[in-house]
Order: C-alpha cells, then sequence, then structure tokens
C-alpha cells in the first residue's frame, strides 16, 4: 500500500463515513493547524431580531417522500441551522456540542467569500479579471494556475494535474489536506508541505477557460493574487472588507500552512450567526444598515453575471439525478437557477450558506454529514426554498 492509498484509507473509511469523526475534524481546526484570527473589528456586535416561526411542523414534501426538519437534521448529522426571513431569526438550533459562540468548520463555503473579495477589488479596479495569475504571482508562470486568468480562476476553469498524476478529485483533496495538516500526512509522506509548493507542481492538461473543473488550486492561486494586490493576508483582508463591517459577534479563523498562509479553500472557521450576517448583508444588496459592505453591484449580479464562454449550467456531483434545476457557478458562488435568484456557498458535511432574496430569506447550515454511496444526501437547498415558500406564505 502507498502513501496515497493509506492516506485515502485513513479519510475515506474514518472521516468521511463516521459523523463522529468529521465532527471532530469540523470543530478542532486550530488543533490540526496554526491559525489566524478573522478580527470582527471594534464596533459592538449588530443586533438579530428575533420573530420566531414554528417550522418543526412544516411537512417539506420532495421527490413523493414528506418529512419534518427533524428528519433533515438526522440525515444531514446537524449541527447548527439558522434561518433569517426579511432580516429576522425565525429559527435557530444547535446540536452535537455546537453552541451560538462555536466557531465551526464552513470547508468550501469559504470559497464563495473569496470569490466576494475578489469580485469587489475588481469592481473597484483593483484586479484585472483577464489578466493572468502569473502577472501578480511571477513564480507560478508556466504552471496550471499562472498561465489562468483571474477570471478562470474565479470559475473553476483550470484543467491541471499535479506532479505528473492523472487527476482524480478524491485523491488531489486528500493530498491538500495532508499539504495544510502535517497530523494528517501518511508514513513516508514525501510531497508538497506548504501551499505554494504543491501550486507549483500544477501541470495544464487543457486550455484554460473550456472546461469546469472543481478543483481547490484555483481557490488558493486566487488567494495569494489578492494578498500581493493588496499586501495583505486573507485573514486581514477578510477583516477589513468584511468582517469588521457586517457587526460580527465573534472572531472567525483560518487554519495556516507550514509557510503561515491561510488555507483560503476550506480552512475557515466562523459562527453560524456571523455567517447569517454576511448572507444578510448580501441579500440587502450588499448593505448593512446605511452602510455599503460590497459594492450593490456585487452583490445583485452574482446570479446574472456569468461570462460568456463558461458554461452556464453545471451540475455539482451531489446533487440529485432528479433535481428540477441544473446549478450555474459565478465567482465561486452556486447558482441553483430557481425562480428566486438564490445562491449559495457550499461545502463538503453540509456547510451551507444560502441567500435568496426573492424569498427575503438567509439560511446557515453547519453539519457533519457522512459522504457514502449507502447514505442519501440530505436535501437542504430543497428544504430552505420549501421552508423560505413557507414563510412567505404566512407573512
Amino acid at each position: 500500500m502507498n502513501a496515497t492509498d493509506r492516506l485515502g484509507d485513513l479519510l475515506w473509511s474514518r472521516g468521511y463515513t463516521d459523523p463522529a469523526w468529521i465532527r471532530r475534524f469540523t470543530s478542532a481546526g486550530r488543533e490540526l493547524s496554526p491559525s489566524r484570527r478573522v478580527w470582527r473589528g471594534p464596533a459592538p456586535a449588530r443586533a438579530l431580531p428575533g420573530r420566531p416561526a414554528d417550522l418543526d411542523a412544516l411537512d417539506i414534501a420532495l421527490g413523493g417522500t414528506t418529512f419534518k426538519l427533524e428528519d433533515l437534521f438526522t440525515t444531514a448529522q446537524t449541527d447548527a441551522l439558522l434561518v433569517m426571513h426579511r432580516g429576522a431569526v425565525v429559527y435557530e438550533t444547535y446540536r452535537h456540542g455546537t453552541e451560538a459562540h462555536t466557531p465551526h468548520f464552513n470547508a468550501s463555503a469559504a470559497k464563495s467569500y473569496v470569490g466576494l473579495m475578489a469580485a469587489t477589488l475588481a469592481h473597484q479596479g483593483l484586479l484585472d479579471r483577464s489578466a493572468k495569475a502569473s502577472a501578480y504571482v511571477p513564480e507560478l508562470a508556466g504552471t496550471a494556475f499562472g498561465d489562468a486568468a483571474v477570471e478562470d480562476l474565479l470559475h473553476m476553469g483550470t484543467q491541471v494535474s499535479y506532479a505528473g498524476r492523472p487527476f482524480d478529485k478524491a485523491i488531489e483533496a486528500q493530498r491538500y489536506y495532508s499539504v495544510i495538516a502535517p497530523q494528517l500526512r501518511p508514513f513516508g509522506y514525501s510531497g508538497p508541505t506548504t501551499i505554494r509548493e504543491h501550486l507549483l507542481t500544477a501541470r495544464a492538461t487543457g486550455a484554460p477557460g473550456a472546461e469546469f473543473r472543481y478543483e481547490n488550486g484555483n481557490v488558493e492561486t486566487l488567494a495569494e493574487v489578492l494578498r500581493r494586490v493588496t499586501g495583505l493576508t486573507t485573514s486581514a483582508l477578510l477583516s477589513e472588507m468584511i468582517w469588521s463591517k457586517i457587526g460580527a459577534e465573534e472572531d472567525a479563523y483560518y487554519i495556516l500552512d507550514g509557510d503561515g498562509v491561510e488555507a483560503a479553500c476550506g480552512g475557515f472557521s466562523a459562527t453560524a450567526r456571523d455567517v447569517a450576517r454576511l448572507g444578510e448583508m448580501l441579500r440587502r444588496g450588499g448593505a448593512v444598515g446605511d452602510r455599503q459592505v460590497v459594492p450593490e453591484e456585487v452583490a445583485t449580479t452574482i446570479t446574472s453575471g456569468v461570462p460568456d464562454g463558461y458554461p452556464r449550467r453545471v451540475r455539482f456531483p451531489a446533487a440529485p439525478p432528479d433535481s428540477p434545476a441544473t446549478l450555474s457557478y459565478h465567482d465561486l458562488w452556486w447558482i441553483p437557477n430557481d425562480p428566486y435568484g438564490s445562491y449559495l456557498a457550499s461545502g463538503i458535511h453540509g456547510q451551507r450558506l444560502f441567500v435568496s432574496p426573492g424569498l427575503d430569506l438567509v439560511a446557515v447550515h453547519f453539519g457533519s454529514q457522512v459522504i457514502s454511496p449507502d447514505v442519501p444526501v440530505a436535501p437542504l437547498v430543497q428544504a430552505f426554498l420549501r421552508v423560505g415558500s413557507h414563510l412567505r406564505a404566512i407573512s
């Protein structure tokens, strides 16, 4: 058994199919790696008004099956769910030791936060979407990511192999963990030990912009571009641009690699209440009160700004075959193409930030859902839409 096989065995047999192991992983980022805080800023926390709604009794009918929220919680191994409607918290629950003040792993939902910062800097004229990444990070010239345009990175538009290996999404995700967390490296591991070293091994296997391929390296490269543009760490940049302006209650944090660089594509943790504040800011066109945090044009074009030349409809691998709509992808956000202009940040094991302007809805879900062909995928997005439609009908 080689090193990659042993690593795969560890993560798949223990990590992806054992809720207790997943829960430990999603709540213990600071124990796996060094971390850096995302400062909430000096201002008082912005209150989240409450208007409780009885959602526990709501029937959610999908695919000929009717279930309750409690059934969804069981399937999704829910750690937290917070629902806001028209700016008020209508439902909030915490389980399995998670509390309102507990930072929870956001996994790949964090990709969308990087996309939001990049889109804002581009709107401000500080970032050129058409420029190659190597124009900002010269040492990446000749690599798959360095030779791709910023626009390609924002839309997962690279085709890549690492260190001469045929590309396999699951194996590359596992190897990424071994880069950022020494505790997850198998015996005899001799691969890259930092994110930058990992990116330097990437070679193109196809032209950028021609095909959608979900890959962490796009986001890590984009994060490095933003660091070069602004001179700030990813943590400081997120604090300055967003976290200190949404009225967050708690600091968030990123885990770091051996160089002290943030794992931007999925190493971010924050509370459900603060992620809901971020979502509510976006639902309101980028504003918090009378303060514009994100340019309105950025916030309101997440679902409509997919550039020409990119597939507008790409199916997320976890979407059920009978899903009523395919998914699009824009600036690292998933777009369900529903009638309500909804979009979401999505991460492994059930991490979601769902924003639906047409339903006046924001939903945050943190979970520890197993990944296995034998376990059905929790229909989180469909459930959010049902909840939002119900709330709109009764208000």
